[in-house]
């Protein structure tokens, strides 16, 4: 395990009522500058990927990506790593659903809300648009899904919805999928149609 995944472990056992001392420890080994804050492994998927496609290591910055295991989670973490915790920058990525959490749990953890990008419905959704319903189901494609994709479609359920939902849907009907096409998606962005948040949030670290 490398430095920033022990790190990372250790604050995600720290937040879930363990000990403090071993992510205290590491932080100031490893070290770290910063952390994103992200609802789960598909968000840090999609981040890695435009990451490593701008030539970036973030864990060799110092940055630290770190899944929450949901946006209800932010309050925990923000407490122990920001101002009243361990004083790292804070910054992350949120649904826009989701913002109120957000906004509370950061508010008592004393960090700027403005330090954090939304999404207008969730990451998929900014993915989704920014390549486009055609090119999306051809990458499905291009990565033996297209079978599964139609079969759910077909799926009561599905009818009435638009393809756009429809796709955001289906990435979330398998384990795994959602965070397969989390880094699928990005890596076939054209860079200057990355979704503005995930681009500032990038572009902020």
């Amino acid at each position: 395990m490398s430095d920033m995944a022990s790190f990372r472990a250790a604050v995600t056992a720290w937040a879930a009522g363990g000990p403090g001392d071993p992510a205290r420890e590491l932080a100031l080994s490893v070290p770290v500058r910063a952390v994103v804050l992200l609802e789960g492994p598909s968000d840090v998927a999609a981040v890695d990927a435009l990451a490593a496609s701008r030539g970036r290591d973030l864990a060799a910055e110092g940055v630290c990506v770190l899944p929450m295991g949901g946006a209800m989670s932010v309050g925990r973490f923000a407490h122990i790593l920001g101002p009243t915790g361990l004083g790292l920058r804070l910054t992350g990525l949120c649904d826009e659903a989701e913002r109120g959490y957000y906004t509370r749990g950061l508010e008592r953890a004393g960090v700027a809300e403005q330090t954090f990008f939304v999404c207008a419905a969730d990451l998929e959704d900014e993915l989704i648009r920014a390549l486009g319903v055609a090119r999306v189901e051809e990458l499905v494609g291009v990565e033996g899904d297209l079978r599964a994709l139609r079969t759910f479609l077909n799926q009561p359920a599905q009818r009435g919805r638009t393809t756009q939902q429809q796709l955001r849907r289906f990435f979330g009907t398998k384990k795994g999928r959602k965070i397969h096409y989390g880094r699928v998606l990005v890596e076939a962005l054209d860079p200057a149609r990355v979704p503005a948040p995930l681009d500032g949030l990038l572009a902020g670290l």
